[in-house]
């Protein structure tokens, strides 16, 4: 069975260092936004955020489209929200894929020595990341809860949508 491995965490919590690791253990198509949005939008852009959500929806598009072809997915965002992961587990066990959440808690003083050393020895490779991001980071990620790391408790989409698929297509507008 071919299964899409969801990185979930902060800026500095070691995400695309164990995402490159279970890429390569499982042959696996890797997908992070980060190695796409400095050769396509440089770091100077003023509406990064929604060009991100944009490039993140073609993506999850294509992670779909490689599971259903018989290849592994590690899909590098972070997904801070709980409705994030539960519109990617649902659309990917819609296509009979296997999902595995893979959640990389972070401490803030370790959170903020990465960040600066990654931005020291490969600023070309990485956007800048301000103590504001950082703590906005950190005030609006919703950490997975047991139930949600042991695939349990998948709730359906929020209130007003009719399924995760509307859902996701509104929250990434290239995903459709």
């Amino acid at each position: 069975m071919t299964t899409l491995f969801l990185m979930v965490g902060l800026p500095g919590a070691g995400k695309t260092t164990k995402a490159r690791q279970l890429a390569e253990e499982h042959g696996a198509l890797r997908l992070t936004p980060d190695d796409w949005m400095i050769p396509l939008f440089g770091e100077a852009e003023t509406d990064a955020e929604r060009k991100r959500d944009v490039l993140e929806g073609r993506m999850l598009w294509l992670a779909l489209e490689a599971l259903k072809l018989g290849t592994n997915v590690v899909v590098d965002y972070g997904c801070w929200s709980r409705d994030e992961r539960s519109a990617i587990r649902c659309l990917v066990e819609a296509e009979d894929a296997g999902f595995r959440m893979v959640y990389l808690p972070v401490d803030e003083e370790t959170q903020r020595a990465r960040i600066a050393h990654r931005w020291a020895t490969t600023p070309e490779e990485t956007l800048p990341m301000t103590e504001a991001d950082i703590q906005h980071g950190r005030a609006h990620f919703e950490e997975p809860d047991a139930a949600e790391l042991e695939g349990r408790g998948a709730a359906g989409p929020p209130l007003g949508w009719t399924g995760w698929r509307e859902w996701a297509a509104d929250r990434w507008p290239s995903f459709a």
